[in-house]
């Protein structure tokens, strides 16, 4: 007999996986903006500056993943839909290069978007398949 946690916000229901799903998702972006900052020699130094990248990526993902279903448990234990996070991440990354141009008042740079757009999307690919290998293993198809 398996437990269950289910948490309930504003006809909103988080199971234990769904929990899991998002942390996962907040870890991989953290870790792909830490990287983004140790790739060009600044993570010594950037200190707080982590956040300008981090938080509208994060909220750029919460904004556009759901519309694709990539936060849904159901999806994220299906291997057909694996395309569902990538291409969520596609879309992720203009809208979090816009929100970060706000938030620092400099221009969005192309190159920035590709780059923010692929480390990430192959990142939630890394992290999307290995959420998907533990569901198999435990012999759970979702929730």
């Amino acid at each position: 007999m398996a437990l269950r946690y289910d948490m309930k916000v504003k006809n909103m229901q988080f199971s234990a996986s769904s929990l899991t799903l998002l942390i996962g998702d907040a870890i991989t972006l953290g870790l792909v903006t830490v990287i983004g900052f140790a790739s060009h020699d600044r993570l010594g130094t950037a200190g707080l500056r982590i956040m300008t990248t981090y938080l509208p990526l994060l909220v750029a993902w919460m904004l556009i993943a759901p519309h694709l279903k990539a936060l849904e448990v159901k999806s994220a234990a299906d291997v057909h839909q694996l395309w569902r996070p990538v291409w969520a991440m596609f879309l992720t990354a203009p809208l979090a290069a816009f929100l970060r141009s706000l938030w620092l008042d400099n221009p969005i740079l192309p190159v920035f978007v590709i780059v923010l757009g692929g480390t990430s999307a192959l990142a939630i690919l890394i992290w999307r398949s290995i959420y998907l290998i533990l569901v198999i293993r435990s012999g759970r198809s979702h929730g």
